[in-house]
């Protein structure tokens, strides 16, 4: 299989950026940039974290209401057999 990764950076690249970024921001920018990207990234996992956990409630619920129909079925199959 023939896999393309679009973000391989490794040595020299990631020189160039890191340089590119200091000659954008300056020495004294670059801290608070971090702290924001890392509010940001905070930010994005809670929201991750909310939603997975919104996600499993909702698939135990319809697994306790599957199972609460199926019980509600098992008396009304034996009461149709007794029936006949």
């Amino acid at each position: 299989m023939n896999t393309i990764f679009l973000f391989n950076f490794f040595g020299p690249e990631m020189l160039v950026i890191f340089f590119a970024i200091l000659l954008l921001f300056g020495g004294k920018k670059i801290p608070e940039l971090m702290r924001g990207i890392g509010r940001g990234i905070n930010e994005f996992n809670t929201a991750r974290r909310s939603l997975e956990s919104e996600f499993q409630e909702g698939v135990r619920e319809a697994e306790r209401k599957q199972l609460e129909k199926k019980e509600e079925e098992k008396p009304k199959k034996a009461q149709t057999e007794e029936e006949q």
